[in-house]
């Protein structure tokens, strides 16, 4: 294939989460844009290894492995990995999460409240969406930082599921990934290295949200995991040099339109004060 349908051959891309919905998703695109893919999932288990099957089937060089994002032990040792693997890290997809299901199976039709949260369930919401970035970036930086190059993409939720009612603290962990971002991407200014947000732009169809018939978001949509697939090849490739400290959402990019429009279209308006209360 030339480098048009494969834009990304030569690049190495960690995902992580990547054993299904969202993460799985972006690495099948990436696949196919040539990456190599290392695919990280909380266990080795049999959806990661049919995610590894799928990317390997569509010719790209991949490993996976088991890593809790929560656990810097752990994430030290899959980066080490990946480099000794591939000698690179270019891109660095923070997929990896945990929803509301860890505090109720009902909290999209019965609220919680954040009372009813135990300790031990909200601080692994905070562990694996909140330090489970923070780990994998430490740790994949200071390669990037060598190199002079390298993309580190957060994957995020709407703004009003971060505020919104029985969300926490699902979605005030997104604010503060958010809000680390944008922290990030100034402290690397400058270096080649640089941070963006990504998000779908609505409830996605993955297991996140509990099993029904009437499975659905707060608008009463609900969007394919496979919406990701639309942007993520532009924020890992050339077509993204440059840009940092930025938030793309997945459901306004049109596919129809040439990248840079696309791009443009899908970019958030740029607030100097956060938009909370």
């Amino acid at each position: 294939m030339t480098s048009t349908t494969r834009p990304l051959g030569g690049k190495t891309a960690i995902v992580t989460g990547a054993s299904r919905g969202l993460g799985r998703e972006m690495a099948l695109e990436l696949a196919q844009a040539g990456a190599n893919l290392v695919l990280l999932g909380r266990t080795d288990g049999a959806a990661l290894q049919d995610a590894r099957a799928q990317v390997a089937q569509l010719g790209a060089e991949t490993l996976a492995l088991a890593c809790d994002v929560a656990d810097p032990v752990q994430c030290q040792a899959a980066v080490t990995a990946a480099i000794d693997r591939f000698g690179a890290i270019d891109v660095l997809i923070n997929n990896a999460g945990i929803g509301m299901r860890a505090i109720s199976e009902t909290f999209n039709t019965v609220p919680t409240r954040f009372w009813d949260a135990t300790p031990e369930a909200w601080a692994a919401i905070i562990a694996a969406n909140v330090n489970g970035p923070f780990n994998m970036a430490r740790f994949a930086t200071p390669q990037m930082l060598a190199q002079g190059a390298g993309k580190i993409i957060n994957i995020s939720t709407s703004d009003q599921t971060m505020v919104r009612r029985g969300y926490a603290p699902y979605g005030p962990s997104k604010a503060a990934l958010e809000a680390a971002s944008r922290v990030w991407a100034q402290d690397l200014d400058g270096t080649g290295v640089t941070v963006n947000v990504y998000l779908p732009g609505g409830a996605a169809d993955t297991d996140l949200l509990p099993p029904s018939a009437q499975k659905k978001g707060a608008d009463g949509n609900l969007l394919s995991a496979a919406i990701m697939r639309r942007a993520i090849v532009w924020l890992c490739g050339a077509g993204s040099d440059g840009v940092t400290g930025a938030r793309f959402i997945a459901r306004h990019w049109n596919p129809d339109l040439p990248d840079a429009e696309a791009a443009a279209a899908a970019r958030c308006r740029h607030v100097d004060k956060p938009e909370i209360m």
